[in-house]
């Protein structure tokens, strides 16, 4: 017996911003986990492994095991729904909620001396 397997199961809820539309998202994730806490009389000296768990007087602390559990889990780049448009490159406006939405297209500010030369000529 070098010491205590820990097994478990954890729920986690989760609130964060869609990184294409910034809407708000909450869930909820389960994670499972499992670390061997070896007894201190077991434990290898510090300098040669400081990636084992120890027992602390008979005592486990589990809060780093499960926040790397949920770290590791979460999603890199969270989205709303798995299709989400974003938002508009123009005015900022949320594609899902306007499908439909659109701009003029934009005039070339290199030519734009010559869109109003043609602007007058149609004004004489």
């Amino acid at each position: 017996m070098e010491g205590v397997l820990v097994t478990g199961t954890a729920r986690a809820s989760l609130t964060g911003e869609c990184v294409r539309c910034l809407e708000q998202i909450t869930d909820e994730m389960d994670v499972t986990f499992q670390e061997l806490f070896v007894y201190e009389d077991h434990a290898l000296p510090e300098e040669e492994d400081d990636e084992v768990s120890t027992l602390q007087a008979d005592l486990v602390d589990l809060e780093p095991l499960l926040r790397d559990a949920v770290v590791l889990a979460l999603p890199f780049q969270p989205l709303c729904e798995d299709d989400c448009p974003g938002l508009c490159p123009d005015c900022g406006a949320r594609l899902a909620d306007d499908p439909d939405h659109a701009h003029e297209a934009a005039i070339d500010p290199r030519w734009a001396a010559l869109a109003d030369l043609n602007t007058q000529t149609e004004q004489n």
